[in-house]
């Protein structure tokens, strides 16, 4: 766990930045793709969703949440990424999707610096940081 300062620019420097995005986007496809067949399936992507915790606290308190609605918002994400509607998420169905999400990240962010607490050392946000770091400074071994 870390706590990095960032921006809307941080953000979108990284996605810019397309050997970086897609050597970041790739690594983290390649985790959630357990059984290695090159595509995600909706219980591939629904095991990476559950790791967010997004339905067990609400401000602190626990709340549960009705099974029916938790899998519909499952699968209206998994829709959102299969754009070609083939049943599974293709590593460049799922760089497309993720650009899209780390921009309205940055949009969301503006320009006004946030500190942010990174739980994932490998997330796409501290790979953002990380690149805006070695930019700033420069490259090594000259002098």
């Amino acid at each position: 766990m870390g706590v990095v300062i960032l921006d809307g620019s941080t953000v979108r420097s990284f996605v810019a930045d397309e050997a970086a995005f897609a050597r970041g986007v790739d690594e983290r496809f390649a985790a959630l793709d357990l059984n290695g067949d090159g595509v995600l399936s909706r219980a591939e992507l629904r095991r990476a969703l559950e790791t967010f915790r997004l339905f067990e606290t609400h401000f602190g308190a626990d709340v549960i949440t009705p099974p029916a609605e938790v899998s519909a918002l499952y699968d209206s994400i998994f829709e959102q990424f299969d754009t070609d509607h083939s049943g599974t998420i293709d590593r460049n169905e799922f760089r497309e999707e993720m650009k899209r999400i780390m921009l309205a990240i940055a949009d969301g962010l503006g320009s006004s610096p946030v500190q942010m607490v990174v739980e994932d050392q490998d997330s796409l946000l501290q790979k953002a940081v990380d690149l805006e770091a070695e930019k700033l400074a420069g490259p090594t071994g000259s002098g």
